[in-house]
């Protein structure tokens, strides 16, 4: 028996204070946006390309248009963003940083409140620059874990490791390669551990030295170098990052290609957000 009060196991309902909190976080955020120079927008929540940013299509939610074309809701803002942006606006204005504050959805019925920005042309320090300030307005100060989704491509495609050992991070079974140096980046963690890259072969040390030159970049505490992450988004092409405190993902963005347009962008994911404010909130009460 469904309830009439009842809502799907993974929606999400916001009322009173939480909803107050919601307000507050997604005000502080566009007014922060703003001042950045973003304009905002907000996508269709159909749309018929969402099968190209996923590797595992599994949690799309398809439908059919009125000419039986396959069609999605909205499981990522990015791809939509971007060709938006540039195809269909691009002919009116040449905008080059947008952010918008919308929903995304999984199956069966999984909702997630995004915050999000696309900087066509823009670089991983920008994206990765506007996510810490955004945070930090919120007062909020995760863990900042930088990757580049390259090298695990290379260990994968030169070195013998598959990508399913590196999306599960078995560590056992990369610490058994022939490549000794593999044991160096399993390890790898701090600023310091990229401080001689000379162990290393061209490419992989090419590589990582892009992590290098953006990790001097920063004064952050909770740094974290984690050159074997796999980001699954299928766009990324380079240097990635996430935000993190304990097992909640609170951000995550970096660098990508969508249709040979190269860009920047990051998510802040609300719904944590919020949970964690609340927490807080409660702790001090």
């Amino acid at each position: 028996m469904i309830f009439e009060h009842e809502i799907p196991i993974g929606s999400k309902l916001y009322f009173g204070e939480s909803a107050k909190v919601k307000r507050d976080i997604e005000f502080r955020a566009s007014s922060l946006l703003y001042k950045e120079g973003f304009e905002e927008i907000v996508t269709p929540v159909f749309s018929y390309h969402q099968h190209d940013s996923f590797e595992n299509q599994n949690p799309l939610i398809r439908l059919n248009d009125s000419n039986n074309h396959t069609i999605t809701l909205r499981a990522d803002s990015t791809p939509d963003v971007v060709r938006i942006a540039t195809k269909r606006l691009g002919r009116s204005m040449e905008h080059k940083k947008w952010f918008y504050i919308q929903p995304v959805y999984f199956y069966p019925t999984k909702e997630q409140y995004q915050i999000g920005g696309e900087i066509i042309e823009g670089s991983f320090g920008d994206s990765l620059k506007i996510t810490i300030e955004l945070l930090k307005t919120l007062n909020i100060n995760p863990i900042l874990q930088i990757a580049n989704i390259q090298i695990p491509k290379l260990l994968s495609q030169k070195y013998g490791i598959s990508l399913e050992v590196l999306k599960s991070m078995q560590i056992e079974t990369m610490m058994k390669s022939e490549h000794k140096w593999i044991e160096n980046l399993v390890t790898m963690s701090t600023k310091d551990d990229l401080n001689d890259l000379s162990i290393y072969p061209d490419d992989i040390k090419y590589e990582l030295d892009k992590i290098k030159k953006e990790a001097e970049k920063l004064d952050y505490k909770n740094l974290i170098i984690s050159p074997l992450f796999y980001a699954k988004m299928r766009y990324y092409d380079s240097l990635t990052f996430k935000m993190f405190i304990g097992n909640e993902l609170l951000a995550m963005g970096g660098e990508y290609t969508i249709e040979d347009l190269k860009a920047a962008g990051f998510a802040i994911y609300l719904d944590e957000c919020i949970r964690l404010k609340l927490r807080n909130k409660e702790e001090k009460n």
